[in-house]
Formats: structure tokens, C-alpha cells, sequence
């Protein structure tokens, strides 16, 4: 019983030789978690194509950070972490997709036509055409604003500019894509 007690004793004084970082535990995991799914869960869909791939990367990535949680020191970082961690494992997604086609012989039944695949990409080569076609500002605005999902007052934050410069390049951006679109659909 002694030896029990000295050990615990052990265990708290080592825990107090190193302090838990605010922004490592796991209620601010957890808060980030409510807070920041739908704008992680956004950015693995620019990269993946699939709702239930990105599912599992954004959760995914919260598993792994959760687990590394003592390796992030600032309580600031850990979005950053998770969304490093969700392009990254994206990535490896990305990755092992390739190489399932690659050993893929013949189409599944469910996948769709060669013509509505076709049809597909040029509407998203119109697009990531028409994109590039707007000013940085612009492009940067619409970007963080509708594919990663941002507010408005964060999409100011990430780009160190005011609410309502975000809301004229947002406007301005979007008139233009809709007069690029329509012109590459003529």
C-alpha cells in the first residue's frame, strides 16, 4: 500500500515537472472540434472527391492530433496541426486512389459514363480557368470564403484585410466568375 502511494506521488510530481498547455487538452480539442469540422471537412473536399473520404480524413486527422496533442505547445496551433494533418492525409488518400486505378482493370457498374465524366471536367476546367482569371484578391477571398468555408470576419482575419474589402472582393470575384462561366458555356 505504501509502495502504491509513492507512486503516485511519483506520477503528480512528474506531472507537475511538465504543465499541460491550455491549447493541448482535450476540451480544446474538443472545442475546435465544433467549431472547425465544416471548414476542415471543406478543405479535404478540394482535394478529395468524395463525401465519405473526406469524412474520414477530417476525422481522422482530429484522432491523430489528438493522440499528438503533447506535441502542440500553442494553444493557437492547433488548427493549424489539424489542418496540415487533414492535407496530408489527403494526400496519402490521394495516393492510395491512384494506385487502386492503376491496378483497376475494368469500370465499376456504378461509375458514371465516359460522357458525364467528360461533361464533368470540362465544367471544372471552366471553372479553375475562370478562377484563375480574377485577381489574387478575388480569387483568395472566394476560395476561403466558399471552398474552405470561412466566415467573412475570418476570411478578414486570414488575409490581414477589413470586412468590407472582403465583402466587395467577394461580390466583384463572383460577377466576375459568373461572366466567365457563361462565356465559356457559349
Amino acid at each position: 500500500m505504501a509502495g502504491a502511494s509513492a507512486g503516485a506521488g511519483t506520477s503528480a510530481s512528474a506531472g507537475a515537472e511538465r504543465p499541460v498547455v491550455a491549447g493541448t487538452t482535450v476540451d480544446h480539442l474538443t472545442e475546435t472540434y465544433r467549431a472547425h469540422y465544416r471548414s476542415l471537412l471543406g478543405l479535404a473536399a478540394l482535394l478529395l472527391d468524395d463525401t465519405a473520404s473526406c469524412e474520414d480524413v477530417v476525422q481522422e486527422a482530429f484522432i491523430r492530433v489528438h493522440s499528438a496533442r503533447n506535441r502542440v505547445r500553442d494553444r493557437d496551433k492547433t488548427l493549424a496541426y489539424l489542418r496540415q494533418t487533414v492535407v496530408n492525409l489527403s494526400r496519402s488518400a490521394l495516393r492510395r486512389r491512384i494506385l487502386g486505378l492503376k491496378l483497376l482493370s475494368k469500370p465499376m457498374p456504378d461509375m458514371a459514363s465516359a460522357e458525364e465524366g467528360a461533361y464533368d471536367q470540362l465544367e471544372r476546367d471552366d471553372l479553375i480557368r475562370a478562377m484563375r482569371g480574377l485577381q489574387r484578391r478575388q480569387r483568395e477571398v472566394l476560395v476561403l470564403r466558399y471552398f474552405a468555408d470561412m466566415t467573412e470576419v475570418q476570411v478578414a482575419e486570414t488575409l490581414g484585410i477589413s470586412l468590407g474589402s472582403v465583402k466587395a472582393y467577394g461580390s466583384r470575384g463572383i460577377a466576375a466568375l459568373r461572366v466567365a462561366m457563361e462565356a465559356a458555356q457559349s
